[in-house]
């Protein structure tokens, strides 16, 4: 009786590649994601004895003072536009990869845009981790792999803080020093 012999070939290893480094973003999108609360958000208007309940959207006729922009209001909005972002690039990697036209170079090219995606994600949440560690109460990262962009919760930096957020950056990314950004939010 002959034993059945299994031959893995190159395209069965880059499908476990690309299928492993979406695991790993979706962790680390599961993991970065802001925690939602079950409370609603209901706002009601009354104007002129007509009472009209908007659900979970926010007024945008609100007063200034209730509908002022804060901090962590921007941080929120951020993390929920960057994990957005994500999604949508997973899902066109997703349709490129089983699109069924696609040459074995091509899928090559694609597992390695994958890659050199995940690793981006992955930075990200390092620099945003280590920042953090710095003192800072809230810090988001946007890395394309030629410029970094740092948006920092805080009153104000000084120059050794912005020193070691640089060096932050320039140890995690290749990203030369002159195309890193940060930016303050109070």
């Amino acid at each position: 009786m002959k034993k059945p012999s299994i031959i893995i070939g190159k395209k069965q290893i880059i499908m476990t590649c690309l299928t492993l480094m979406l695991a790993i973003a979706v962790y680390i999108n599961y993991a970065t994601a802001p925690k939602l609360t079950n409370e609603p958000d209901t706002k009601t208007v009354t104007a002129e004895n007509d009472t009209v309940s908007y659900g979970e959207t926010e007024f945008v006729n609100a007063n200034s003072d209730t509908a002022e922009f804060t901090g962590s209001d921007y941080f929120a909005q951020a993390r929920l536009d960057k994990m957005n972002n994500r999604d949508t690039a997973v899902q066109t990697l997703q349709s490129i990869i089983g699109g069924g036209d696609v040459t074995e170079d091509e899928m090559v090219m694609n597992a390695l845009d994958a890659v050199e995606v995940s690793k981006l994600i992955e930075s990200e949440g390092t620099i945003e981790s280590l920042v953090k560690a710095q003192g800072f109460e809230d810090c988001v990262a946007y890395l394309d792999g030629e410029t970094a962009k740092v948006v920092i919760k805080t009153e104000g930096l000084d120059k050794a803080q912005v020193a070691s957020v640089k060096e932050i950056i320039l140890d995690e990314t290749d990203v030369p020093a002159e195309n890193i950004r940060i930016f303050e939010v109070k």
